[in-house]
């Protein structure tokens, strides 16, 4: 079976330039015409050369130079303004371009379950939206006009080359193709993997850049060095090892394709010097040798465009292969069957779950359940799967073995805005926008009103934050200096969350960034929250769900043991020695010396 031609990197651009695809051929056809127009000057140039040296010494008969002057000065200016015009073509068909991709990117991650940004990391999800799709405006904008120049200019450079005189057009050629054989050792076919690995390794770099930032408090706190982030060192020596290795290779023909393509009037010398050795001077030999030595820096020009030109290729090529592993990424499926839900209970029922394919069971074979307004907890050692359990139950990512079900529906049935209105998930580390308070609030409920906010922050316990904010609720956030801590990003998010008011409320360690002041307000915003909710809390502080209904215990994604805190007490368990542990915490305080 014949295999499938992959589209190339510029028809795969134009899908998202929409009316604006004639602008991007426009320039090329401008681009074109200002190479053509932009070869004249040295053709003026050489006139005026040309009839100085014939009518030598009587001057007063050149009666062209002043023409052949001013039609250089006006040729120039002409390829100037035209080229300037196929850059004005293809800008505004770039922005539309890499404005369209951004758009449509955004559009395919909205679709995609949360799930995907935690196992592509969001370093590397953040480089391809902003920084692929911006590579393609540099493609459209500067090096596809350039491009065309690139071809365009040397057709005219070998026509103009042999017309004058062919022995000096060969003289000039050999450079050339010498210099184009160091070019493609460079940016050959065997660079598009270099171009690969090049950037897999700044996207490594970029992941684990944003973990090593999440975890500079730690670092700080405990007197740390980079060296304790041991994956974040490793991806900086790797992409250090390949850029010197890359480096090294290109050395020696880099080192040639520079001199030979700036030699060619060295070629040229040693023609002239070949030609005139037995005496046989002529002024049209001087003629021809100053056109080409006037002409030849044009080659300079054309190969450096032609070396980027292949390289920017390259690095387009490879962003789109990563635009496309987003957009080739499945959103969750959407069943034909659609069930809604009866009630607020939710059940886990021999759910299995791996975050990827050779990787341990996150969750396996687990059982769990919460009726209709109770309390559950969900404690254990990190990376127990806890998280894992949340993310199912709100379909961050749907189990592969067993169901999970919202008030008797299975959550692959709801459909996906009911969904999203039943379960409030009030994560670890809450984000808030940059926008003001209120728009932070109706993210939750874009139709709320002033008073409806104003109520919900009040009971998350927010009144004293917007009592010292110098516009209460329309305050943009990091504007003039305004900042809020962790606990107080975390009170606004639980005010969302009640804003919302979903039936089904997962908290995920909402205290973990809170001080003691902040926690207990944090707490009390809880006891509005879960009014009339089914309620999954994760906490790693015991005291905060010290009074759920009920208590499952993880451990190497397992529940090993379940029940209130009196009864796991007793049991002398797992949830014991945690207990335990942590009022050693709890109580631990700064001894003073004597």
């Amino acid at each position: 079976m014949e295999e499938k031609k992959k589209p190339s990197a510029f028809s795969v651009l134009m899908k998202y330039a929409g009316g604006h695809k004639a602008l991007t051929y426009l320039s090329f056809v401008l681009s074109a015409a200002a190479a053509v127009v932009g070869l004249l000057p040295f053709v003026y140039l050489w006139r005026i050369i040309k009839e100085v040296i014939e009518v030598n010494p009587n001057f007063n008969e050149a009666v062209n130079i002043t023409h052949n002057g001013r039609m250089a000065v006006l040729s120039a200016l002409v390829s100037m303004l035209v080229y300037f015009a196929a850059l004005m073509c293809s800008h505004v068909s770039a922005f539309r371009v890499a404005g369209n991709m951004k758009k449509e990117l955004l559009k395919h991650i909205a679709m995609l379950p949360v799930g995907f940004a935690d196992e592509m990391g969001s370093g590397k999800v953040r480089r391809v939206v902003l920084d692929a799709t911006s590579s393609t405006e540099t493609l459209l904008a500067h090096n596809l006009p350039d491009m065309v120049q690139a071809v365009v200019t040397p057709i005219c450079m070998v026509v103009m080359l042999f017309v004058y005189d062919w022995r000096f057009g060969f003289a000039c050629l050999v450079p050339v193709i010498i210099a184009f054989a160091m070019m493609m050792r460079m940016a050959g076919p065997g660079m598009q993997e270099d171009m690969r690995n090049y950037q897999n390794a700044l996207e490594n770099m970029s992941n684990e850049a944003v973990e090593y930032i999440r975890g500079v408090p730690v670092v700080k706190t405990f007197g740390q060095t980079v060296f304790s982030f041991h994956r974040f060192k490793k991806s900086i020596d790797e992409y250090s090892d390949f850029c010197i290795h890359y480096t090294k290779s290109c050395r020696t023909p880099m080192v040639l394709f520079t001199l030979f393509v700036n030699t060619a009037f060295a070629f040229l010398i040693g023609l002239t010097l070949f030609l005139t050795k037995s005496g046989n001077y002529t002024q049209d030999i001087l003629i021809n040798f100053l056109f080409y030595v006037i002409f030849t820096p044009i080659i300079v020009t054309t190969m450096n465009r032609v070396m980027f030109m292949s390289e920017n290729t390259m690095q387009i090529n490879d962003a789109i292969t990563r635009i496309n592993s987003i957009l080739d990424i499945k959103p969750l499926a959407e069943s034909e069957k659609t069930e809604s839900p009866n009630g607020t209970s939710v059940e886990l029922k021999n759910v299995t779950y791996h975050y990827s394919e050779d990787a341990k069971a996150a969750v396996d074979n687990i059982s769990i359940k919460a009726d209709k307004d109770q309390i559950i907890a969900l404690v254990g050692p990190s990376g127990s799967g806890k998280t894992t359990v949340a993310g199912l139950i709100s379909r961050f990512f749907d189990a592969e073995e067993g169901t999970v079900k919202i008030g008797g529906a299975d959550v692959r049935n709801i459909n996906k805005n009911t969904l999203m209105n039943t379960v409030s998930y009030v994560f670890q580390d809450s984000k808030l926008l940059k926008r003001s308070i209120a728009d932070n609030l109706r993210i939750a409920k874009p139709n709320a009103t002033d008073k409806e906010i104003a109520e919900a922050l009040k009971a998350a316990q927010c009144s004293n934050i917007i009592a010292r904010l110098p516009q209460g609720i329309n305050t943009v956030l990091g504007s003039e200096g305004t900042y809020l801590s962790g606990g107080e990003q975390q009170r606004i998010a639980i005010a969302r969350a009640i804003l919302k008011k979903a039936p089904v409320v997962i908290l995920d360690e909402a205290t973990a960034f809170a001080d003691p002041e902040n926690e207990a307000l944090v707490q009390k915003a809880f006891t509005e929250l879960t009014k009339q909710s089914t309620v999954i809390m994760i906490a790693h502080r015991l005291s905060t769900i010290r009074n759920a209904d009920k208590i499952y215990v993880l451990d190497n994604g397992k529940v090993v043991e379940e029940g209130n805190h009196e009864k796991l007490i007793k049991r002398s368990g797992l949830y014991k020695s945690m207990w335990d542990e942590y009022q050693k915490a709890v109580s631990w305080k700064v001894g003073k010396t004597v």
